[in-house]
């Protein structure tokens, strides 16, 4: 299976370096250069647009900031649409819209070939080394045919159900992440408040029914100072504002999430669209005039398992 890759960032670059690190014939497209050509420097192909990268690939994978820009490169002048035939795949992995997700599907399923939802959740150091979790929503019968492809970009992998079922519960995994940052700026804050040893209390909640896979990554480079967690404020907004007017249209009030909002554009008013998501927590260090640094934690989360091929759950 030939295989194309638009958007070589942050999670998308380590998603196409498993591929081609697995021998997967591979075609790239990125905005910026120097990440195309250090993938061709390692044996990759380069396309010259959506289109020319659709007609020489079975399989399309888009991975991308926002539902906008995946729109453009999709839908614009030489998109991937204009170059699709039949029984060509494209995979979405971007965390994006449910409804923009249908649209563009019935556009794709116009061109006789086959749209999937595929978004991925356990953070860029699982990317790397093809540990992180896949979703997929749609056709089961494709979902089997790219399986080998998604064994080595990720670990455990999920069939969700129908087209955009996948979107949804990444959204949804997001809105938790997302929460439970907010909440562990306030437990450090209690914590500090009462001269904890805070290494202590990292394991204390490590082990305990208040743990999360967030405190066992993020927690991490918070204590350490460097807050690089990979992921940016205007990443964060973009989830929670999708997850907030997803309850929107289903019309279920909650209580929560409109705060959660509030408190990232806060933060991203104070530290800026580019600062760490993983800095929210510096609003109660300020507040307190406290920090929450402790010996002995990375700068930088690096996934210490065994890369191993991944399977269905």
């Amino acid at each position: 299976m030939k295989i194309g890759f638009i958007g070589l960032g942050n999670v998308g670059g380590k998603l196409a370096g498993s591929l081609l690190r697995n021998k997967f014939d591979l075609t790239v497209i990125d905005k910026n250069k120097k990440l195309t050509k250090d993938f061709e420097n390692r044996g990759a192909k380069i396309a010259n647009s959506g289109k020319d990268l659709a007609k020489k690939v079975d399989l399309i994978i888009t991975c991308l900031p926002s539902p906008k820009i995946c729109s453009e490169v999709m839908e614009g002048e030489n998109g991937v649409i204009d170059g699709l035939s039949e029984n060509k795949i494209w995979l979405e992995m971007s965390t994006t819209d449910e409804s923009e997700i249908k649209r563009l599907g019935e556009l794709i399923i116009k061109k006789k070939s086959i749209p999937l939802d595929c978004p991925v959740s356990g953070g860029c150091h699982r990317a790397a080394t093809g540990n992180i979790a896949i979703f997929v929503g749609g056709e089961r019968n494709t979902f089997e045919k790219i399986l080998p492809a998604l064994t080595v970009m990720g670990r455990k992998i999920l069939h969700t159900g129908k087209l955009g079922s996948a979107t949804i519960l990444k959204v949804i995994t997001n809105y938790l992440a997302s929460t439970h940052l907010v909440a562990l700026g306030e437990a450090w804050t209690v914590a500090k408040k009462s001269n904890l040893d805070l290494s202590k209390v990292y394991k204390g909640i490590a082990i305990s029914s208040g743990n999360s896979f967030v405190h066992e990554t993020e927690s991490q480079v918070i204590l350490n100072g460097s807050y690089n967690i990979n992921f940016t404020m205007d990443l964060v907004l973009k989830d929670t504002g999708l997850f907030d007017n997803l309850a929107k249209k289903l019309n279920a009030p909650l209580e929560i999430s409109p705060l959660i909002v509030k408190i990232f554009e806060d933060g991203q008013k104070k530290f800026g669209s580019r600062a760490w998501s993983s800095m929210i927590v510096k609003r109660m260090e300020d507040l307190n005039n406290i920090d929450f640094r402790a010996s002995g934690f990375p700068n930088e989360l690096v996934d210490n398992e065994k890369e191993e091929k991944g399977y269905e759950i």
